[in-house]
């Protein structure tokens, strides 16, 4: 969500989180059309509209995604035309750090280039949400290893002006219920941290179980935030990034 407010009105990089973090840090991943602005689809899917599109910025984000190419954006409470189908609608949750007992985790592993294909395998294993080739691009993402293999891990995904989005969050089920998540989602507030951010994530307010991990974690609620795939008019076949196809539906990654 970029663009139109009312003059005067401040914005809060938290109320348009794609938008603030391409303008910001992230500016060196940002794809321009007119007024929108997206991730390379090998980093991550998330695009930002202006408050209110315009024909022409329905039209450049059709052309930055392509025929039959999804467009995924949050906190955008807009209908997109009529010929643009929409694949995912759903209510997520903004939830921010309070009082997050922040410490690095004894068992944690700082991830690297060389550790993507295991980690697009624990992902296609554990579905937490888009994950790309090039995702680990945008943060630190640390790992636990078991017997040598990956299973569990978290990291850092969008980043708008003094914060950082955890994400990532994913533990194979053969070490659930081990605290590895917990452990991990605090290491990467920990590095968070140090660099004077404040970590925040979003969640599928439908996931219960995970918001009620993070909460009892010191993470609170910020605000709800839709989630939104819409499918751009075309014929070609539509590829959603990521090892699991589903994942457009799941958009909202803890």
């Amino acid at each position: 969500m970029t663009g139109s407010r009312t003059p005067g009105t401040a914005v809060h990089p938290l109320d348009d989180p794609v938008g603030s973090a391409l303008r910001g840090p992230h500016a060196h991943f940002a794809e321009r059309r007119g007024r929108i602005l997206r991730y390379p689809p090998s980093v991550t899917p998330w695009l930002a509209l202006p408050d209110r599109p315009e024909a022409a910025d329905w039209a450049d984000a059709a052309a930055l995604a392509g025929p039959g190419g999804i467009v995924t954006v949050t906190a955008f409470r807009e209908r997109p035309p009529e010929d643009w189908e929409v694949v995912f609608d759903a209510e997520g949750v903004q939830l921010v750090d309070v009082a997050v007992e922040a410490a690095p985790c004894a068992e944690a592993v700082r991830l690297g280039p060389a550790d993507v294909p295991e980690m697009l395998d624990l992902v296609a294993r554990t579905r937490p949400g888009p994950f790309e080739t090039r995702t680990i691009e945008l943060g630190t993402y640390l790992g636990v290893r078991r017997d040598g293999v990956l299973v569990a891990m978290a990291g850092e995904r969008l980043r708008p002006p003094g914060w950082s989005e955890i994400s990532g969050v994913c533990t194979d089920e053969s070490v659930r219920g081990q605290g590895l998540a917990g452990g991990l989602v605090r290491a990467v507030a920990h590095e968070i941290r140090a660099r004077g951010e404040t970590p925040f994530l979003h969640a599928a307010a439908s996931n219960t179980n995970a918001v009620r991990l993070y909460e009892s974690l010191g993470f609170a609620l910020r605000r709800r935030t839709p989630f939104l795939s819409v499918l751009v008019p075309g014929n070609p076949p539509v590829r959603v990034p990521g090892p699991a196809r589903d994942d457009v539906r799941e958009a909202a990654a803890r």
